[in-house]
């Protein structure tokens, strides 16, 4: 068997590591690795070089992604499916694994629907994808983000203000969630439980005074 592998959307710490985890559990069942670069791009200009142990002996260390990524999505292309299915055929890829996230993934499924084989690991620091606890950035983004809030608790402290941390997220709020409840923030506003700007201010004003 042959297994192609591929990247799509942002780059997410713990990528490498997982393409490693891929490619050395693949040649221990005797499959054949292919790296599809850039994502979808890759797979539908047949931009992609073989993959071994000793390719990614040294890259779980690594930050980015070694194999490269983009947005592309054939979806939003004439034919594109198509032509990603053709390509298959052409570099006789028996199966996919696509790690990435809403968008990446949702492409692999639509694929997946017209009877390709595909495997989708989840990635994305939102942590916005359903059927896993944690997706692969995550843990490094609410990381992060605590750290900035430990820092600027000082500042604030130090000029009695208050300070807002914006992080990401889309349209969740796990990493605002989790990096607040670990950096000890006195308010924490997220998209599933929406505050009015009133209630905000009132919250804001207790606060300040005491």
């Amino acid at each position: 068997m042959k297994i192609g592998v591929l990247v799509g959307g942002g780059d997410a710490p713990g990528l490498n590591a997982a393409l490693k985890a891929v490619v050395v559990k693949a040649r221990e069942l005797g499959y054949d690795v292919v790296g599809i670069k850039r994502g979808w791009a890759g797979l539908l200009e047949l931009d992609t070089q073989p993959l071994d142990t000793n390719a990614v002996e040294e890259i779980h260390s690594r930050g980015g992604v070694v194999l490269y990524t983009s947005r592309t999505n054939p979806f939003k292309m004439e034919k594109g499916p198509e032509l990603v299915v053709k390509n298959m055929k052409k570099l006789k890829i028996d199966a996919l694994v696509t790690m990435g996230g809403e968008d990446t993934l949702g492409v692999a499924q639509k694929l997946f629907e017209m009877g390709v084989p595909v495997v989708g690991i989840p990635k994305t620091i939102d942590n916005d994808l359903s059927a896993t606890d944690y997706s692969i950035g995550f843990d490094t983004a609410v990381s992060i983000a605590t750290d900035a809030i430990d820092r600027l608790r000082t500042t604030a402290e130090a000029h009695h203000r208050i300070v807002i941390v914006e992080v990401m997220g889309r349209h969740t709020g796990w990493i605002a969630l989790y990096a607040g409840l670990a950096g000890g923030a006195n308010l924490i506003l997220i998209p599933e439980a929406p505050l009015s700007l009133n209630q905000i201010y009132r919250l804001l004003k207790t606060r300040h005074a005491n």
